[in-house]
C-alpha cells in the first residue's frame, strides 16, 4: 500500500500571530510547507491528507492545496473540536483543540494504509522524508512504527522557549518519550523548566521527536480505542486545555508490548517559525541551501 503523508495544519500560530502555514519563507513566495511536500514528493509520497480548520479552508486551497493536486493525490481533513466519541461533547468554554492524536484520528477517512505524519510549519531536511518513505514502503509488521529523531541543539530557537519530546532510545528502538513543554537554548545544550523558575539541564545531543512520525496501519486504530479512556482520565483533571499527543499513544504501545517504535535518526538541522524573530534564521537557511543546489528555484508550482 502506498504511504500517505498526513500533514498537521490547523494550528493558526498564536505565538508567531498569523497563518504561518502559508507564510512565504523565500523570495518566489514559497511557505515551508512547500519546501516540506517538494522533499516528501522527491522521498516517494504520491499522497497528502492536508488536517486544516473549517476557517482557513479558502485561504489554504489558495495558498497550497490546489498547486499541489497535480502533482499528489489530495485529501483535505477538517479538526473539529466537537469531532468526539459518542457519548462525548465539548466542555463549556473549551476552544483549544483536543491535540495531535486527535489531529490524526479526524484523517481516518483519508488513509488506508501506512502513513506519516509532519507539522506544516517545521522544516524538517530532506534525507528525513526519504528515510520514512522508505520504512514505509517496506514489508513488516503492522504495527511497527517509526520515529524521526533529531539532535535537541539541533531544534531550538535563540528567540524563546519549545516544547519538545525528550527520547529514549534503546537498540534502535523508543523506550520512552517525554513531552517537555518549556526547553530553552544554553550554549550548545538546553534546560527545561516545569514550574518556570527551576531550569533542569539536558544535553544537547539527547534525541527529541519533531512530531515526524512514521506509521504502520494499526496506528489509526489505536489512536481511535484510546481516546475515549484519555478522555476519561484528562477531562476531570482540565477540561479547557488537556491534549491528546500522539507520543501519548506510541507509549502506551511500547509499554504494553502492543507495537515497537523504531529511531529514524536524522542529522538535519530542523527549522521552524515558532516565534516571528525565528523567520530571518529560516529564510536565510533555506537560502543556504539553494546556493548549494538542495532545492531549485522552481518547486511543485
Amino acid at each position: 500500500m502506498e504511504p500517505t503523508l498526513v500533514i498537521l495544519a490547523a494550528g493558526m500560530g498564536s505565538r508567531f500571530g498569523g497563518l504561518k502555514q502559508i507564510t512565504a519563507v523565500d523570495d518566489h513566495g514559497h511557505a515551508i510547507i512547500d519546501f516540506s511536500l517538494f522533499d516528501a514528493y522527491r522521498a516517494g509520497f504520491r499522497k497528502v491528507a492536508f488536517i486544516i480548520k473549517h476557517e482557513i479552508e479558502e485561504d489554504f486551497k489558495a495558498a497550497v492545496g490546489r498547486r499541489m493536486e497535480k502533482y499528489f493525490d489530495v485529501k483535505y481533513v477538517f479538526q473539529q473540536l466537537d469531532k468526539l466519541p459518542e457519548g462525548y461533547s465539548v466542555p463549556e468554554g473549551r476552544v483549544k483543540p483536543w491535540g495531535t492524536g486527535h489531529a490524526v484520528l479526524c484523517a481516518k477517512d483519508a488513509v488506508d494504509g501506512p502513513f506519516a505524519v509532519i507539522n506544516a510549519d517545521d522544516f524538517y531536511g530532506p534525507s528525513a522524508y526519504q528515510t520514512v518513505y522508505d520504512f514505509l514502503s517496506a514489508e513488516r509488521p503492522a504495527n511497527e512504527h517509526a520515529m524521526v529523531a533529531y539532535q535537541l541543539r539541533n531544534t531550538v530557537t535563540e528567540h524563546g522557549t519549545v516544547a519538545r519530546g525528550i527520547c529514549q532510545v534503546e537498540n534502535g528502538y523508543l523506550t520512552d518519550v517525554v513531552e517537555r513543554t518549556k526547553i530553552k537554548k544554553d550554549g550548545e545544550n538546553a534546560a527545561f523548566t516545569e514550574d518556570g523558575e527551576t531550569w533542569i539541564p539536558v544535553s544537547g545531543e539527547a534525541q527529541v521527536s519533531m512530531n515526524f512520525w512514521g506509521f504502520g496501519p494499526s496506528m489509526m486504530e489505536e489512536l481511535e480505542r484510546r481516546f475515549p479512556a484519555w478522555l476519561d482520565a484528562s477531562l476531570p483533571k482540565n477540561p479547557e486545555k488537556c491534549e491528546y499527543f500522539l507520543p501519548f499513544v506510541a507509549n502506551a504501545l511500547i509499554k504494553e508490548n502492543e507495537g515497537s517504535v523504531r529511531v529514524l535518526d536524522c542529522h538535519e538541522t530542523w527549522h521552524g517559525i515558532t516565534y516571528r524573530e525565528d523567520m530571518p534564521d529560516v529564510v536565510n537557511y533555506i537560502a543556504s541551501l539553494r546556493q548549494q543546489g538542495v532545492y531549485p528555484e522552481t518547486l511543485l508550482d
